[in-house]
């Protein structure tokens, strides 16, 4: 009975989830089982009484022929129920695994193919090169930091865009009863971590909590994702990889031109067309000096950043909307109007800017300058008064990267912070760095098809497998291949040589081998070249003793 009472309360929920008229007719055959199994339990304690008392009355004889005559009626009808209830339940299950479920990723991220992997490596291959040339070490910083590590160090608008992580457990426990709270006053309650924004910033904390087990000046690079919480458009995700190189420990403008030679370096060796825009925090606080907006210069710079996307009539209208004084647009536009070169720029600035901080910052730029002519870069380097990147970190040099062919936003950035260490414990420690747009990079070089064509090739050789008896042959060999640096993979079945050969144009490998019986019985092999189409035989030994170079050799 209980079991019964259980497949009814089953079939009413179902009838919230699944149709009601197959419910209702699951309730019907249950209410069925469910009489047939009180006449069965009835007649039994009847037939129980009947033999303690040795009952033999006429009476009871009939009325026990009568029962047991109903309880059979109900057999069939029965039986007609469990039959209903397994289809009904069959049908059920069947439709509950065709159900589809509308699968994807969040907005702003992305899955990578085997091909779209061999790119990105192919940037972070040629990028890891460039940084080890220089002299920089690998370091890797955890997911999650504490949100006290985070907050506070990209300004206002970054501080919106970190990702929080919920506290484990019951975590709404900890939010204070006692009055309502808003959103952000509840977000203080229920979590103590975030999603790195950036790799600048965990590497300060890197550098505080190691400090005494590295040398200054420490040199570093790191290729790791990080999250933003930003609305995702062309060229901006919400997870992205940053590729960091940074020098910590000395305030030597050299390492500034360093990094400015790896620029031009790598996007040199990435075939990609960039501009290299610099600028320095201190020549900005000369202007916001000059402008009588000193006070604000966080919002100043907040919304100078923005000229490359709103232009003049953008920027002063923001200024406007932010309480600036009316006449700040058009003085700004006066210290700001282009000229012809980077000289002539800083000339333009000696005549506007009288603060300390303007000044100090125009003799930083032309000793930077200066420097880069000596390395003689062959990507074009431009002194761009707006460019203000919007972390607050930045206290010197600032620097960005734009491709020039592609119509994306800057694909690198990065710049002097003379003090992060300081709010982490460790004052007076200079770096200065760049970050690697490493996805933006990948959409660019998509763009102009700037990729080799054989950069997805799974391996070097694809031995063919003629049958299941040379299996073993087969692996023997290719292990002795890899000795020789050469990629190979065998074919896992013997399947038609069409499909194998179309396996090997699927997944690029330049080469195919072939060893039929009457090649194996020779002691010698074929190898074919798969973008030619041409084939060469090859004794086993020979082959053995090549290389890909060798191999390659074959066929010239």
């Amino acid at each position: 009975m209980d079991l019964l009472r259980r497949f009814s309360m089953r079939f009413r929920v179902l009838g919230t989830l699944n149709s009601e008229p197959v419910c209702r007719q699951a309730g019907m055959e249950v209410r069925i089982m469910k009489d047939f199994t009180s006449n069965l339990l009835l007649t039994s304690k009847f037939l129980v009484l009947c033999s303690l008392f040795s009952v033999r009355h006429s009476l009871l004889s009939t009325l026990l022929k009568s029962h047991i005559k109903n309880l059979i009626s109900k057999i069939v009808p029965c039986l007609s129920a469990f039959v209903a209830i397994s289809s009904i339940f069959t049908n059920f299950a069947k439709n509950f695994s065709m159900a589809k479920v509308a699968l994807s990723v969040p907005k702003g991220t992305r899955d990578f193919s085997p091909a779209q992997m061999a790119r990105r490596n192919y940037i972070f291959s040629i990028l890891r090169s460039v940084f080890e040339k220089h002299g920089f070490q690998p370091i890797e910083t955890p997911s999650m930091e504490q949100l006290s590590t985070l907050m506070g160090k990209y300004g206002e608008e970054g501080d919106r865009l970190i990702f929080r992580v919920l506290n484990s457990g019951d975590f709404m426990n900890s939010v204070p009863a006692d009055k309502e709270h808003t959103s952000s006053e509840v977000i203080k309650h229920i979590s103590e971590k975030g999603l790195r924004y950036d790799l600048t910033v965990p590497f300060a904390r890197f550098v505080v909590m190691n400090q005494n087990e590295i040398s200054f000046p420490f040199r570093r690079y790191q290729m790791q994702p990080v999250w933003r919480a930003d609305r995702p458009q062309k060229g901006r995700y919400r997870e992205f990889y940053q590729c960091d190189v940074d020098v910590i420990g000395t305030r030597s403008q050299m390492e500034e031109a360093g990094l400015m030679d790896i620029l031009d370096s790598a996007f040199q060796k990435l075939g990609v067309n960039v501009i290299l825009k610099i600028n320095n925090r201190k020549i900005l606080q000369g202007i916001a000096d000059a402008l009588g907006v000193s006070d604000r210069f966080v919002e100043f710079t907040v919304s100078l950043d923005k000229l490359d996307k709103t232009g003049w009539e953008g920027v002063g209208k923001e200024l406007i909307e932010r309480g600036f004084p009316t006449d700040v647009p058009q003085k700004l536009m006066d210290i700001m109007q282009p000229v012809s070169s980077n000289e002539a720029m800083l000339t333009q600035l000696k005549k506007h800017l009288v603060s300390e901080a303007g000044l100090k910052g125009i003799a930083e730029m032309e000793e930077l300058l200066g420097f880069i002519d000596a390395l003689e870069l062959k990507s074009q380097v431009k002194f761009d008064v707006s460019l203000a990147r919007g972390l607050s970190y930045y206290t010197g040099a600032i620097f960005e990267v734009s491709a020039c062919d592609v119509a994306m936003g800057s694909i690198c950035g990065g710049g002097r912070y003379d003090d992060l260490t300081g709010i982490f414990g460790l004052p007076g420690v200079s770096g200065v760095g760049v970050s690697f747009g490493a996805d933006r990079i990948y959409d660019v070089m998509m763009e102009l098809k700037l990729f080799p064509e054989n950069i997805s090739r799974t391996a070097d050789i694809l031995l063919i497998n003629f049958s299941d008896d040379s299996a073993a042959d087969l692996m023997k060999m290719a292990k002795k291949l890899r000795e020789n640096g050469i990629a190979c993979v065998v074919y896992p079945e013997a399947a038609k040589m069409k499909k194998q050969f179309s396996y090997a144009d699927a997944y690029a490998f330049p080469y195919t081998l072939i060893q039929g019986p009457d090649e194996k019985a020779a002691g010698i092999v074929t190898i074919k070249q798969m973008s030619s189409g041409k084939q060469i035989q090859i004794r086993e030994n020979e082959l053995f003793s090549c290389d890909l170079s060798a191999i390659e050799l074959l066929f010239v």
